[in-house]
């Protein structure tokens, strides 16, 4: 038997496979779940802004309206989302400076994404 350490959407499960069995056997699960697994590594300090900036709604980029380094204030677009034929206006939260833009135009985007961070 051979045991695996395997992660499926950031969960993490200890898995033994038989050896010599016939094909399409089930691996066996452990009941336990694995020490979760570490976090992504993040941004070098100083790069990433404390606040971000996440889509509202899956769809893809198709105008980014500020660059990193830019001055915006609470309800200034950032970027601008296509979702279902629609233009929708991705703006900053709050006053500030924008410290990232996490997509480029044409990216596909998931609802809460992280696309821009500000300071």
């Amino acid at each position: 038997m051979k045991n695996y350490t395997i992660t499926v959407n950031g969960n993490v499960y200890n898995v033994t496979v038989e050896e010599g069995t016939t094909a399409g056997a089930a691996p066996v699960v452990s009941a336990a779940k694995a020490a979760p697994a570490a976090p992504k590594a993040a941004a070098p300090a100083g790069a990433a802004g404390s606040v971000e900036v996440t889509a509202s709604v899956p769809g893809k980029i198709c105008k980014i309206e500020a660059a990193a380094g830019t001055a915006v204030k609470a309800g200034d677009a950032v970027l601008v989302l296509e979702a279902m034929k629609m233009e929708i206006p991705v703006v900053a939260p709050q006053d500030g400076t924008v410290a990232t833009i996490n997509v480029a135009v044409g990216d596909a985007v998931e609802s809460g994404d992280v696309l821009a961070t500000m300071n």
